[in-house]
């Protein structure tokens, strides 16, 4: 009986020990190290607006329509970049409803774009991302909507394109990938006094 009791004291010290550890002490270091080293990414990587307000992640996707700004590419989470549904449609390529998705958007993007009916249209100007919260669009993409948002603004378009370039992230490492256009960062950059 002396050691079955003996045994269950060790087993609680054990699991108490353990749990104080792995449950307390781990995080607590986890969260320290973080803060210290990594505070933007450990925070969210926040972009935040001239005044301090938080406007959204550099890492998660806003939608945007109006003519004045830069659109994203479309999103396949819940209603549309909703974080808590994040992921795709599911919808492979013999889809029918994706093809006629496809179709649809390509149609309103040359539409919206004024460009005419043989001019390509960028792949990610019409499909969404994995994710569905993808904040970036191609450098080609960001071109082709150049001559509308520089209306819609009254501003030239050499003026647009010096900030697409100073909202484009090059590739990881810079050879991991291809570069990107922030669109959030970017339509900020737009409302600031300087960008319009």
């Amino acid at each position: 009986m002396k050691t079955f009791l003996s045994e269950i004291r060790s087993a609680v010290m054990v699991t108490l020990t353990l749990a104080a550890v792995c449950c307390g002490l781990y995080p607590l270091v986890v969260f320290g190290v973080s803060q210290l080293f990594f505070r933007d990414k450990a925070n969210g990587s926040l972009i935040t607006d001239a005044k301090g307000a938080v406007r959204g992640s550099r890492l998660i996707g806003q939608p945007f329509s109006a003519d004045k700004y830069f659109h994203p590419r479309p999103s396949a989470a819940g209603n549309g970049y909703d974080g808590a549904s994040s992921g795709g449609s599911n919808l492979g390529p013999t889809s029918q409803k994706l093809n006629d998705a496809v179709k649809d958007r390509i149609a309103q993007y040359r539409k919206e774009n004024g460009l005419s009916e043989s001019e390509p249209v960028p792949a990610d100007a019409v499909t969404a991302s994995g994710s569905g919260l993808d904040p970036h669009i191609s450098p080609r993409n960001a071109e082709l909507q150049t001559p509308r948002v520089a209306k819609a603004r009254g501003v030239s378009e050499d003026k647009l394109r010096e900030l697409i370039r100073e909202n484009t992230d090059n590739p990881d490492l810079g050879f991991l990938g291809e570069s990107g256009v922030n669109v959030l960062r970017l339509n900020l950059a737009l409302d600031q006094p300087s960008g319009n």
